[in-house]
C-alpha cells in the first residue's frame, strides 16, 4: 500500500493538517469546515455497520472480514473503529477522513488504469491487520478518536473529484476495508457523478461483503504480503488462505485487480516462494493481470533489515515472467526499465514511466499503437464506469 507523505506522527499531523487547507481552498472540505473548529480533531462518526450477526447477551459478530470479531457490548473489534452498543454494530469513521490528498494514479500503484490521471485519496483511521512493516503506521495502528480528521458527506467527496476534474476516488492508505460502508456509499455516489472509485487493499474481506462492493468500484489493489501463512501470521498478525479467496473472487467477478507484492529481505524473498505465487496468480487471474514486485525499505517494526537488492526484485520480475504473466514490474526504483509497459508481442515501449512522468503514445485505443495488440486494462473513463461486477459463481 502506498505511503501518505508523513513519517513521524508529528509530521503526518503537520500534513494532515495542510492537507485539509489545500482542499479546503479547492472547496472540499468547505462547508464541513464551516460546521466544525478550523482546526480538524480527533473524534468520531458513528453510523450502523452493514456487516454483523447479533448474538445472545447483545453480543455482535463482525461478519465484514475473515476475523469474525465476537463483540461484547460496548467493546470494539480487532480493527478498533466498529464498536457494539447494546447489540448493534456501529462504525466510528464513517466520513472521518484523517487523509485528503490528491495523487497519481500510479503511485497506487495502478499501472493499467487511466495512465497519467490523478485520484482523490481519502483514508481513516484503523485496519484489520498489523504489519510490522506499515508505511501508515500513524493512522492504520491507532483508533479514530487518536487522530485528528474531518467528516466528509459521500456526495460531497464525490461532488469534490467531479468539480476539479479528477476521475477517481482512492480508497487508501490505511486498509479500506475497515471504512467498508462509506467506501460503499462514496463509491455509489462517484458513478452517479461520474468518478471511478478504486480500492487498495490488502484484501482481507468475506466473500459476500467483496461482492457487493465490487458492484460499485471500478478497480482494485491488493497487496500480496507474501505467499506463506508462515509469513502472514507472524509479520501481519492474519492468514493468507483469506487473500487468496479475495483474489479468487475478484477474478470471478471481473473487476480491474493489479497485485503488489512488497519483497522484504530474509522473509518472502525466496526463489521457489516467487515462483509458486507466479504460478497461482497466472492460474486464478490468468497471464494479463499486472504483477508489482516493490522495493522494501526499513521502517516501523522492521527497520534491522536492508533495503531489497535490486538483483532480488529483478529475479522476482524474471522468474514471474518465465512463469507466464506477461505484465510484472518493478516497484519504488525510479528510472528503472521494470517500470515500462511493453506489447507482449512486439515488445516495443507502450507506456513509458519516468517517477510519475507517463508517456502513454506507444498505447491506441487500448492496443499497441506498433502492431495492434491488444493490451488489457482500464484505458477510458467510459470503460472504467461502464466496470459492473459480474454475478460470478459465489454471487
Amino acid at each position: 500500500m502506498e505511503a501518505t507523505q508523513s513519517q513521524s506522527r508529528r509530521e503526518f499531523l503537520k500534513v494532515a493538517g495542510a492537507g485539509a487547507c489545500a482542499l479546503c481552498a479547492a472547496g472540499v472540505l468547505a462547508r464541513a469546515a464551516a460546521a466544525q473548529d478550523d482546526e480538524p480533531q480527533p473524534q468520531v462518526a458513528m453510523r450502523d455497520a452493514m456487516w454483523f450477526d447479533a448474538l445472545p447477551d447483545k453480543a455482535v459478530r463482525c461478519t465484514l472480514c475473515p476475523r469474525e470479531c465476537v463483540v461484547a457490548d460496548l467493546e470494539r473489534g480487532y480493527c478498533g473503529v466498529r464498536e457494539n452498543h447494546g447489540g448493534a454494530y456501529k462504525t466510528l469513521v464513517y466520513g472521518n477522513l484523517c487523509s485528503l490528498n490528491t495523487d497519481p494514479i500510479e503511485k497506487k500503484p495502478l499501472f493499467h488504469y487511466l495512465p497519467g490521471t490523478a485520484a482523490l485519496s481519502v483514508a481513516t483511521a484503523g485496519c484489520n491487520m498489523e504489519c510490522r512493516f506499515c508505511q501508515n503506521w500513524e493512522i492504520s495502528q491507532f483508533r479514530p478518536e487518536q487522530v485528528k480528521s474531518r467528516i466528509v458527506a459521500p456526495a460531497a467527496l464525490a461532488g469534490a473529484a467531479r468539480e476539479r476534474q479528477v476521475p477517481t476516488l482512492a480508497y487508501t492508505y490505511s486498509e479500506p476495508v475497515v471504512f467498508y460502508e462509506y467506501m460503499h456509499d462514496a463509491a455509489a455516489a462517484a458513478r452517479a457523478q461520474g468518478v471511478g472509485s478504486v480500492m487498495i487493499s490488502n484484501g482481507y474481506i468475506r466473500e459476500p461483503a467483496l461482492r457487493k462492493l465490487c458492484e460499485q468500484l471500478t478497480a482494485v489493489k491488493v497487496d500480496l504480503k507474501a505467499f506463506t501463512e508462515k509469513f502472514y501470521r507472524e509479520v501481519c498478525a492474519a492468514e493468507l488462505a483469506p487473500v487468496l479467496k479475495t483474489l479468487e473472487v475478484l477474478a470471478d467477478v471481473g473487476i480491474h485487480t493489479e497485485v503488489v507484492v512488497l519483497i522484504i529481505p530474509t522473509l518472502n524473498d525466496a526463489v521457489d516462494e516467487t515462483r509458486d505465487m507466479a504460478r497461482w496468480l497466472l492460474k486464478t487471474m490468468g497471464p494479463d493481470v499486472p504483477v508489482h514486485f516493490s522495493r522494501f525499505h526499513p521502517i516501523y517494526r522492521i527497520k534491522n533489515l536492508p533495503p531489497t537488492p535490486l538483483a532480488t526484485l529483478e529475479r522476482a520480475r524474471k522468474e514471474a515472467m518465465d512463469a507466464g504473466l506477461r505484465y510484472v514490474y518493478i516497484g519504488n526504483v525510479p528510472f528503472h526499465e521494470g517500470e515500462h509497459t511493453y506489447c507482449p508481442s512486439c515488445k516495443k515501449v507502450v507506456i513509458q514511466r519516468v517517477g510519475y512522468r507517463i508517456d502513454s503514445s506507444g498505447l491506441k485505443d487500448g492496443k499497441c499503437a506498433a502492431c495492434s495488440t491488444p493490451i488489457p486494462g482500464v484505458w477510458t473513463q467510459q470503460q472504467a464506469l461502464a466496470q459492473r461486477a459480474r454475478r460470478g459463481s459465489g454471487g
